[in-house]
């Protein structure tokens, strides 16, 4: 999935009821099209795009945990979803490291680095988006706001951004043909053509489909996945390795 061409959309964890909407359209009509979203699963703006990523296609969440211990809280029913419909979960930290309040700035710059370029939706003077925004440039990739309403604080800074020379975004083929040049899968769509093939499914995230909050037997994961017993068990010891998987009593597994 992350070879797909990847899009960031992130901003305010206080956005406009506007803004909210506008980012969970721009998402849906990117991953409709092929296009991994990413985002930092916080409350607003980044909850927003994975939402929408998730009505159409696939999101990557960045964490600044450990994968098992997903911040915020509130969201982790989001996070469930996201590992449930084909999505990825990623994080530099270790299983059982909280979310430390100096991490959330530091990852930003995973949210850009595994994106073509990275939308601020809306952000306030001081808002970690716009740190998002700085890792993007200093990475070489392109940089899109969405333009707000002076009158509102939660978009001084992205509008800002456009006045620097941050390319303005109005819909999802704005995203697609600035970033069309660097990126053939998304010139064809630029063009008016397909979108681009999403590469298959690793084993682990099918498997992944099967599991759930109560546990299953192995048994019966293997009636649903068709495969062999040491196939799914090589596989739920590598979902349990990245901490999307859970062992209990009596060969039963779960969601972690």
């Amino acid at each position: 999935m992350l070879a797909a061409p990847a899009v960031a959309i992130v901003g305010s964890r206080r956005p406009t009821r506007e803004g909210r909407a506008f980012a969970e359209r721009l998402a849906a009509d990117l991953a409709q099209r092929g296009v991994v979203v990413v985002s930092g699963m916080a409350y607003g703006i980044d909850a927003a795009a994975h939402r929408g990523a998730l009505e159409t296609g696939r999101t990557v969440a960045v964490l600044a945990s450990g994968a098992d211990l997903p911040s915020p809280t509130g969201n982790r029913a989001l996070y469930r979803a996201i590992v449930e419909r084909g999505g990825a979960v990623v994080s530099e930290y270790p299983p059982g490291m909280p979310a430390l309040a100096h991490h959330f700035r530091k990852r930003n710059r995973i949210v850009s680095g595994l994106a073509l370029g990275t939308v601020v939706v809306e952000a306030g003077e001081h808002s970690g988006a716009l740190v998002t925004a700085r890792h993007a440039m200093d990475q070489n990739r392109e940089v899109f706001a969405v333009p707000g309403s002076p009158l509102h604080e939660t978009t001084a800074g992205s509008n800002a951004l456009l006045r620097d020379g941050a390319a303005l975004v109005r819909d999802w083929l704005d995203v697609v043909c600035e970033l069309a040049a660097g990126c053939p899968a998304l010139a064809a769509l630029a063009r008016g053509g397909t979108p681009p093939a999403l590469p298959q499914e690793d084993a682990g995230v099918r498997l992944a489909r099967h599991l759930g909050r109560s546990p299953k037997h192995v048994d019966q994961l293997q009636r649903e996945c068709g495969w062999s017993v040491a196939e799914l068990l090589a596989e739920l010891t590598e979902l349990e390795m990245r901490g999307l998987a859970r062992q209990h009593a009596g060969s039963y597994f779960s969601l972690a």
